[in-house]
């Protein structure tokens, strides 16, 4: 006879497994509760007389139980059951400790490449991945279902941030509330912020609000600086109040308080970049921030905006020192910049912040470029009106605001009644379906596709309300940051988050990967094709779209389609694909799969073609979405940076350009960092090969990332083509 175990594996029976499992029950109980050796031999007897060919090893374990009830040693079974419990809980445990081990060796693939933009060999990051590894397992054992946590595994979804899951009061990504915090008051810490009454102190407030927030959440959090701009006003003010009294001319006040001013703004941009840069959170990194520039969310404060615009543009093209004094491209903050009338145009009146964000671009890889244009006809609130609004994070973007109507329910201070509400919202978290896999698991059975996808989509949906559940348990107590004092809301001390997470003011997200090659699966052409490829790209969007309305319609959640910034998950799918499906050539045959809706790396395309086509696809993904372009060094062709930037105002919403920003401190070479046929990087002027001594930035999935990444994104670099040539440069 054969038992079948757990993982699938076949194995001879084996009768001393029964007499050790029910000898370490008998050990529990009193003497007459004990099993005979008789009748411990009757029940592997009657096991046996069964004459199965292959029995599972849970039916085995259930016959045990069946005949020491029947034996009137109900104790004893009792403690076999709980024997067995925890036979069950040690097996799960120990890919746990496991995963413990190989994060304190430090030798580790997974873990030192896990994350781009975080040092798995420092302590304060092992920390977090030590409680992540923790809630990974409590996540899996008892929060999720096991038919999710299965398709997990077999990377058909992903369940994103299951680290942080244990803990119901996280949440993804948001918008922080900065000028309500600022303006009126927070609390960090149990110690009171008041009003700041100059620039410089609001700039070193913010940080550390800023800190505190994303050390309360996971995801990716944005500011904005027209929050800190009245503050430059004030400032100024005080400065010139200050030469008034001295008894100077109204043309010496003046422009004695602008120099004052200007220096303000630049010590208060150099705090602020190197506070974000310095400063740690609970997630064992720097803040994943974003701040937008947006001059359209001011009138009255445009100009001090404009001053603060073009300092974080000068500061950001110097960049920072590395250990070596050698200036190299930060990480963070991500920058985004909002293209509107007033500076896209040669003689708008802000161009040349426009050229400057061009000159940064092409030294820094940021800033990222959200059309106003575009986004208002896509952003629509509930009175038809336009919207615009940054990101949260690298590519999240809430939808719009549908509780105009309902009114303040975060009891924000800054509320402004029939007024759209951005800042202060948030994401309840992701669930990644596999489109790949959707595809091949069809066998280019069109009905068969549809109806898999419907099946996923709802496996996804179950748990994305999972998500949701655990979420709605939290009360404001648990972090007083976000929901008391500002941050997301300012609720009561122990009341629920309940409705923040309905009626729109927070959105769920489903994402999707892969979208590529499931239609080139299925059709045999790139959704790059204008043809069937692309039709039916556009149909499975749609599909997704079609559910997430459904879903939001059946339980008033903001389900809403996003296109997943899987990092180290799409080497993870590329290798369940290639364990379930075998090596299918231009399908499952590289390390990773493409994400979310873009053209393949490897697809030869032009900047203005690409961006072109995926602004129809960006549109299918309003809860997230980014495209971008590959470029050579552009900084002695600006005048092509700025044709681009042109391009994404007048057709798509939000999109970067990626450039080669490296160093090796070595040699001091300063250029592009190559990687071999062996997916390993190497400077080409000295050959070096340490990442100690490497400073690589790569665009990875909307954020910039600096500590080199798994094989299956490294091939995905490496085969990267350019969308723009730069002959004018040669």
């Amino acid at each position: 006879m054969k038992i079948i175990k757990r993982d699938g594996t076949v194995v001879d029976f084996d009768a001393t497994k029964i007499k050790v499992a029910i000898g370490k029950a008998n050990e529990e109980v009193r003497r007459g509760e004990k099993a005979t050796k008789e009748q411990i031999n009757e029940i592997i007897d009657y096991i046996k007389e069964l004459d199965k060919k292959r029995i599972l090893v849970e039916d085995v374990q259930d016959i045990i139980e069946e005949k020491l009830m029947e034996f009137d040693k109900y104790q004893l079974a009792k403690k076999y059951i709980t024997y067995r419990y925890t036979r069950e809980l040690v097996r799960k445990a120990n890919t746990t400790d496991q995963s413990i081990k190989e994060l304190i060796d430090g030798e580790s693939e997974y873990w030192n490449t896990e994350n781009s933009n975080k040092n798995a060999k420092v302590v304060t990051t092992q920390r977090d991945y030590l409680a992540g590894i923790t809630s990974t397992d409590i996540t899996r054992r008892f929060l999720l279902p096991e038919d999710i946590v299965k398709a997990h595994d077999e990377g058909i979804i992903h369940f994103h941030d299951a680290d942080y899951f244990a803990q119901n009061a996280l949440h993804n990504c948001d918008l922080i509330n900065l000028e309500d915090m600022l303006q009126n008051g927070t609390n960090i810490n149990g110690v009171m912020i008041e009003k700041p009454h100059k620039f410089l102190t609001a700039m070193t407030i913010a940080t550390q609000i800023i800190t505190a927030v994303t050390s309360s959440q996971y995801g990716g959090a944005t500011v904005t600086m027209t929050h800190l701009a009245p503050f430059a006003r004030d400032s100024y003010n005080k400065y010139l109040e200050k030469y008034h009294e001295r008894g100077l001319t109204e043309e010496q006040c003046v422009k004695f308080a602008k120099e004052d001013l200007r220096k303000e703004i630049q010590d208060g941009v150099q705090t602020f970049q190197y506070q974000i840069n310095s400063m740690t959170t609970t997630n064992g990194q720097s803040p994943f921030l974003s701040v937008c520039l947006y001059l359209g969310e001011t009138e009255e404060y445009k100009e001090e905006l404009a001053m603060i615009i073009e300092e974080v543009f000068n500061q950001r093209i110097l960049g920072m020192k590395n250990e070596k004094g050698v200036y190299i491209t930060p990480a963070f903050p991500k920058l985004l910049y909002v293209l509107e009338e007033d500076n896209i145009h040669k003689d708008s009146k802000y161009w040349y912040l426009t050229e400057l964000a061009a000159k940064c671009t092409a030294k820094r890889m940021v800033p990222d470029y959200i059309s106003e244009k575009v986004m208002k006809e896509l952003k629509k609130n509930e009175y038809g009106e336009g919207e615009c609004y940054p990101c949260m994070g690298c590519r999240s973007f809430l939808t719009p605001d549908r509780n105009i109507s309902r009114g303040n329910v975060a009891k924000a201070k800054n509320y402004v009644e029939g007024k759209g509400k951005y800042y202060g919202r948030f994401n309840q978290g992701v669930v990644t379906i596999n489109l790949v896999d959707v595809a091949l698991s069809s066998a280019q059975d069109m009905d068969k596709f549809w109806k898999i996808f419907d099946e996923r989509l709802e496996l996804c949906h179950r748990a994305l309300k999972a998500r949701h559940d655990r979420l709605s348990k939290a009360t404001s107590d648990v972090a007083p940051i976000l929901w008391q004092y500002g941050a997301l809301a300012r609720l009561d001390k122990g009341e629920s988050i309940h409705d923040l997470l309905h009626g729109g003011y927070s959105t769920i997200s489903l994402g999707y990967a892969g979208l590529y090659e499931c239609v080139k699966y299925m059709t045999g052409d790139s959704h790059t094709d204008n043809g069937k490829g692309k039709e039916f790209g556009l149909q499975v969007m749609q599909r997704m779209n079609d559910k997430c309305k459904e879903w939001k319609e059946a339980e008033d959640i903001d389900y809403s389609v996003y296109g997943t910034p899987i990092e180290s998950t799409t080497y993870k799918f590329a290798k369940c694909l290639k364990k379930r499906f075998g090596t299918i050539e231009g399908i499952t045959d590289r390390n990773y799969i493409t994400n979310s809706y873009h053209v393949p790396v490897f697809e030869e395309i032009d900047a203005f073609t690409k961006l072109k086509l995926e602004s129809e696809f960006q549109r299918l993904s309003p809860g997230g979405a980014i495209s971008y372009i590959e470029t050579p060094n552009l900084q002695n062709n600006l005048d092509v940076v700025l044709q681009i930037i042109e391009f994404i105002y007048d057709n798509i919403m939000y999109a970067e350009l990626n450039t080669k920003s490296d160093y090796c401190q070595e040699c001091g070479f300063d250029g592009e960092i190559l990687i071999d046929e062996n997916l390993e990087w190497y400077c080409p002027n000295c050959g070096n090969r340490n990442h100690d001594t490497l400073n690589v930035a790569r665009r990875t999935c909307g954020y910039i990332g600096s500590n080199f990444w798994n094989k299956g994104r490294t091939q995905e670099i490496k085969e990267r083509v350019l969308h723009i040539d730069n002959k004018d440069d040669e």
